[in-house]
Parts: C-alpha cells; sequence; structure tokens
C-alpha cells in the first residue's frame, strides 16, 4: 500500500503538466472519472430517476425500467456532454483548468405492447487520459543536490456500457423492470521512476480488460388522486450479479525509449510480470426514491443512492474504495401546455442538487462531491403534450475534493444539449 499513499501526495504534481490530464486528477484512481448516468433528463433534476414516472409518452427511463408505464411512442436521444473543469491546490497556490466534449448517450427504446416497454442505450462509463508527471531534487546529508528523481503517471483507455432494458406494467398502480448491462473496455496505468544519473527507467504497468455482465431490478407504485390530478410515486432498484470477470496484467520491468515521442520501448527486462481475475469491479447497488406532483404540472422528488465498496487490483496492490452513497432532490415544472401564445409556458423547466459521499479516500480526507443542476425541454414546433419531441440542455455546476492536506479542489460546470426525436412508428394504417 506504500505506493498507494504516494500517489496521494504525488497527485498534486497534476498541475505540472495540466493540459495532458483528464478532467479530474482523481481519475488516476480506480476505474477512472465515472460518467454514467449522462442523460439530460436525470442529471438536470440532480439525478432522480428511481421513483421518476415521466407524465408525457416520450421518455423512456432507463435507470428503473419499471418507470415506463407512460412510455407509448418510439424515441430516439442523442446527448453530448461538454465539462469544464476549475482546479486549485494549496500546493504553491497553483490553479488550472481542463476542458472537454464527448458523445454521453445514444438510446432506442419503443413500446412492445401496451403492458411492455422496451430499450437500448449506450453510453461511456468511465474513462482515463491523464499524465502527471513529479520531479524532486536528492540531496546528501549537507543539503547538496547530486541527482534528479522524477515520477510519471499516465493513464488512458475508456469504459463503456451498453444496456437493454424491459419494463412491464403490472396494473395501474405497479409495475417491474429488468435491465441487463454490459460493460466492455481497457483502462491503462503507468507508474514510470526514473534518475538523472541512470539511464534506464523502471516502469510499472497495469492493464484492466474488462468484459463484465450485471443486472439491475426495478419496481415502482404510483396512486394518482383522479379528482385532484395528484399523485404518489414510489421507486426502488438494486443492481447484482457480476457473470464474467476482469483480468488485470501487471508488469514490472526496466527499458528505455528509443523514440522521441516515448512509445517504443527498448531492451527491456521483465522484473516481474502477473496476471490476476476480479469478479467485484462492479459490486452491488442500491435505490430508493420517493416522489409527489401533480399530473402534467410538476413533479419533486428525493432519492437514496447505496454503492457497496470494492476492490481493484492497481500497480501491482490492491486498491480499496470505501462504501458510498448519494442524496438526490429534484424534479420539473411545466406553465401551461395549453397556452399557445406564450412559448415559454409550454416548455418543461427542471431542477435539482445533490451530495454525494465518494468511494475514494486519500490522505485520510474522502472525496466527496456536491452540485446542483437545471435544464429544459424545449418541445418542437409541432409537438403536442402527447409527442413531447424537442430540444434539450442541461446545466450542472458542483465541486469535488478538498484542499486538505495539499489535495485538489475540483469546480465544475458541465453542459448538456441533445435531442429526443418521439413519434408513433410501425403503426397499421386504416382505411375505410
Amino acid at each position: 500500500m506504500k505506493k498507494i499513499f504516494v500517489l496521494s501526495l504525488i497527485s498534486v504534481g497534476y498541475f505540472l503538466n495540466a493540459q495532458n490530464l483528464s478532467n479530474s486528477p482523481y481519475a488516476t484512481y480506480g476505474i477512472g472519472d465515472i460518467k454514467y448516468d449522462n442523460t439530460i433528463e436525470t442529471t438536470s433534476m440532480g439525478g432522480i430517476s428511481t421513483a421518476f414516472i415521466s407524465d408525457f409518452t416520450s421518455n423512456f427511463n432507463f435507470a428503473n425500467p419499471a418507470n415506463n408505464a407512460n412510455f407509448e411512442l418510439t424515441s430516439i436521444k442523442l446527448e453530448a456532454t461538454n465539462e469544464n473543469n476549475y482546479f486549485k491546490t494549496d500546493y504553491n497556490n497553483t490553479k488550472s483548468t481542463k476542458h472537454s466534449t464527448y458523445l454521453s448517450n445514444i438510446s432506442l427504446a419503443f413500446p412492445l405492447s401496451p403492458k411492455l416497454k422496451m430499450g437500448l442505450s449506450y453510453q461511456p462509463y468511465s474513462s482515463k487520459s491523464y499524465e502527471i508527471v513529479h520531479i524532486d531534487d536528492i540531496t546528501d546529508e549537507n543539503g547538496v543536490v547530486y541527482d534528479k528523481r522524477g515520477n510519471r503517471f499516465k493513464g488512458s483507455g475508456t469504459l463503456n456500457t451498453a444496456q437493454i432494458a424491459l419494463g412491464y406494467k403490472v396494473n395501474d398502480k405497479f409495475a417491474v423492470g429488468a435491465r441487463a448491462n454490459y460493460y466492455f473496455g481497457n483502462l491503462y496505468d503507468l507508474n514510470e521512476l526514473t534518475y538523472a544519473s541512470a539511464e534506464l527507467i523502471n516502469g510499472y504497468e497495469t492493464k484492466n480488460s474488462i468484459k463484465n455482465f450485471n443486472f439491475t431490478l426495478g419496481a415502482s407504485y404510483q396512486n394518482l388522486n383522479t379528482s385532484t390530478d395528484r399523485k404518489l410515486t414510489i421507486g426502488a432498484t438494486t443492481t447484482f450479479g457480476n457473470t464474467s470477470n476482469m483480468t488485470t496484467d501487471y508488469v514490472n520491468s526496466t527499458y528505455f525509449y528509443s523514440d522521441a515521442g516515448q512509445t517504443v520501448k527498448a531492451n527491456e527486462s521483465i522484473i516481474e510480470k502477473r496476471s490476476t481475475d476480479s469478479k467485484n469491479l462492479m459490486p452491488l447497488q442500491a435505490s430508493l426514491g420517493v416522489g409527489y406532483g401533480e399530473e402534467n404540472k410538476w413533479f419533486l422528488s428525493v432519492q437514496g443512492d447505496y454503492k457497496k465498496g470494492e476492490s481493484i487490483a492497481y500497480f501491482g496492490q490492491s486498491l480499496d474504495l470505501q462504501d458510498s452513497y448519494r442524496i438526490s432532490a429534484g424534479g420539473w415544472y411545466l406553465p401551461n401546455y395549453n397556452n399557445f401564445r406564450s412559448y415559454f409556458s409550454r416548455i418543461v423547466y427542471r431542477y435539482g442538487a445533490f451530495y454525494e459521499k465518494g468511494s475514494l479516500q486519500i490522505a485520510g480526507q474522502n472525496i466527496n462531491k456536491f452540485g446542483v443542476s437545471g435544464g429544459v425541454l424545449l418541445p418542437f414546433k409541432n409537438s403536442s403534450i402527447t409527442r413531447m419531441s424537442g430540444l434539450e440542455l442541461g446545466l450542472e455546476v458542483g465541486k469535488r475534493g478538498t484542499l486538505k492536506n495539499n489535495l485538489i479542489n475540483q469546480n465544475y460546470i458541465n453542459l448538456r444539449v441533445g435531442f429526443n426525436f418521439a413519434d408513433k412508428w410501425f403503426r397499421k394504417t386504416l382505411y375505410n
């Protein structure tokens, strides 16, 4: 575990080469920056989804597939995210920024019958793209510098997820759902130790090859008071059942680079090489939510998420992540969709906030996260309340990390844009 502790201190060297890093220096640890769930509808409402049953017929809920009782149309969603991160550390009072844009969600959903609904989606789950360089002087007992030592940490790769979800409406109040999740991709971490007086580099390389299935089960209950149009919703999900392995290949070797780009190793000598399999990459997760609202008018929900701790092979050691939880609150408001004189009255306005106790602990500090969010669904001109197609916009502002113990505080602004195209496809044409 010494190397893990060293990483907690070396992470401040992030700022020495900030332009080569990913969206967060904390991507250095574990499986990188978690991107999922990146749907605009969910993130704009602080992350609430477990007890969220859309009043409209054009939105499919993948987070809890039981919450699709009202879904009646074929829906295609394309969404992208722009991340803007601002980092600060008390180490040399250094600041830095990082920006990135990526495709965050592709989904297709359609009804199989009035009671059975189906959805397919693709999202990036996590990513690594960082390079951290830290150089220090080696001195003798008199304080005279006689050598220089360099630590270089580099990571790359993306872990993606593809999903298939089914929701079934048991009766007017109760529904169940299931989702199969397939995770695939390769994640690389490299730690190199160099000395100015030495020709060879000592490198520790870890490659995690991931092909993993797990499953999510969901249930929801909604009671609608027809006299007031008020409704109470309760939802729950659990994710479990890893059915495949993560293969970790670890190599400790010495070498030097034969090219200026430092990509081709020469004269490599293997010190240690081993491979391990693990099944706990995607641990048990559970979520419970409660919501209340007025039909086609407004909705508010609170939600609690829990994720069991896990261990992952990292630079030849086991990195232990703690149990984590997340508290979210959010909802939406629609002024008056039948007011065709005012377009702003037909816009769906979303809002939310969350606090997340993170699974990562560095130098005795928990790396927690909190934020607020908002968004709108701008309906297309020919959209009706039963065909809510439109332009989705979302904004999330938040904070992650801490300045304590020379760690890094991360402030961020995430902008999201997407389109939801929904209509009744595959209809039989009736002739008189």
